[in-house]
């Protein structure tokens, strides 16, 4: 048995809990809490030894919530009125799709969004761009 294998085998007990894809509400809500704990210590330095493991918490967590609580489909205009909502924005605070009409037109579903569109909210509200779709 190598060294690595040994000593991953010796704390396995310990380490187990955070590389495991949870199963119920509670093995998530250890998930969170460490990857809180995770993320308060490593900050946005992604060089920090543990930033790997907090990146592999994540993928758990967001792998778990997909298959618990997958996202409904929605329109790229509902998807739109959503994020305006959220951010508390009016048709005319959209300069990168247009004018207040043509916001008006694309939520009134006259209008479709075009990839111009599309990519520019994905990154003012800093979302994917396949949530438009």
């Amino acid at each position: 048995m190598s060294a690595l294998i040994k000593q991953a085998s010796e704390h396995w007990r310990y380490v187990a809990p955070l590389l495991t894809k949870p199963t119920n509400e509670a093995e998530y809500d250890v998930l969170v809490a460490a990857l809180d704990e995770l993320l308060a210590m490593v900050g946005d330095d992604e060089d920090r030894p543990l930033a790997s493991l907090a990146s592999s918490i994540g993928s758990l967590l967001e792998a778990y919530d997909e298959s618990v609580r997958p996202m409904p489909k929605v329109s790229g205009a509902e998807a739109l009125r959503y994020l305006m909502q959220e951010h508390q924005l009016a048709q005319s605070d959209l300069p990168e799709i247009g004018t207040q009409s043509v916001v008006s037109e694309i939520l009134g579903g006259r209008r479709q969004l075009n990839v111009r569109h599309i990519r520019a909210l994905s990154k003012r509200f800093n979302v994917p761009v396949d949530v438009f779709f």
